[in-house]
């Protein structure tokens, strides 16, 4: 199939896209006032896995993994139920703002174990000089104290958030060899379909169900992050890559921390220091150096399928 320039209708709807994806750490912070951790990533794979469901059905997509995919998907399964696990309760501990930034850090994680793991994608001196420009922005947000308010153990949560990262970003390029023989969209139903039993028992002995009586802001951001994140944004940005180039829609996910600490700001007024701002510009920086390589005209840049990430 040809690819398609990209378009002003196309380029809004990316644009928006990535918008949504910066206001989920928002989403996030909010329902975990109500909800706790573990129950949170159950609720929304819950609603996520259902809508992407019916999206796949309506397709005509079968969702019957062969018996030679099994294996595949229980490994990327085991790898999602972990990162998400270790994000909401990152996210939990620190702040919206800082969150986002160091888990979009994830394509530098992506290019370095690449690099030992993908024959033909070894690290070259520019993509190692963006890896380092990245990871001195990350250290510097790393190293960051956010809003008391906002983050209760901000040094736990940044810890968790950025393996959480690196977590990502092995989940990324493992996904990028099971695509190769398996449909991407089993691929994602699936790894959220195996993670609900885990999320569901573990939640069970070790959480309450509420932290404090549901209300409707916990209901809103649920619904947001299991319905908007894991449904609608899967299913537009899969067909955004259909016909569109993937390398050219995977600029726009250095927005999405933009996206993300602007509205954690208006949403908690989280004061934009100029620590997360030259933090979040050293990470966007590295990673435009890391994925727009001049010498390889076809590469697609690592973490480019965002959403079988569904960070």
């Amino acid at each position: 199939m040809r690819l398609e320039r990209l378009g002003r209708s196309s380029f809004l709807l990316a644009l928006a896209i990535s918008a949504l994806w910066g206001g989920n750490f928002v989403a996030l912070k909010i329902a975990l006032t109500t909800i706790p951790p573990i129950w949170m990533a159950f609720w929304r794979m819950l609603l996520g896995a259902a809508v992407v469901a019916a999206w796949a059905w309506s397709c005509g997509t079968s969702l019957s993994p062969a018996a030679g995919e099994r294996g595949p998907l229980a490994t990327l399964g085991f790898m999602f139920t972990v990162q998400i696990a270790l994000l909401n309760i990152g996210v939990d501990f620190t702040s919206p703002a800082y969150s986002v930034i160091l888990l979009n850090s994830h394509p530098i994680f992506a290019n370095a174990i690449s690099h030992f793991s993908v024959p033909g994608d070894r690290l070259n001196r520019r993509r190692a000089t963006g890896l380092l420009i990245a990871f001195a922005g990350i250290c510097l947000v790393f190293f960051g104290q956010p809003t008391a308010g906002l983050a209760e153990h901000p040094a736990a949560g940044n810890l968790i958030v950025t393996i959480s990262a690196v977590l990502l970003a092995a989940r990324i390029v493992y996904t990028k060899q099971v695509v190769q023989l398996v449909e991407p969209v089993l691929v994602v139903v699936w790894q959220m379909l195996l993670s609900l039993p885990a999320f569901l028992l573990i939640a069970a002995f070790t959480e309450p169900l509420v932290k404090q009586p549901f209300n409707w802001e916990a209901a809103g951001a649920l619904f947001y992050q299991g319905v908007v994140i894991s449904g609608f944004c899967y299913v537009t940005w899969t067909k955004l890559l259909r016909r569109h180039s993937p390398g050219v829609l995977s600029t726009f996910g250095f927005t999405t921390p933009v996206f993300g600490v602007g509205l954690s700001a208006l949403a908690f007024a989280e004061p934009i220091t100029p620590r997360l701002l030259v933090g979040m510009a050293a990470v966007a920086a590295g990673i435009l150096v890391v994925t727009r390589e001049p010498d390889l005209k076809t590469r697609e840049s690592i973490g480019s399928e965002a959403p079988g990430a569904l960070p």
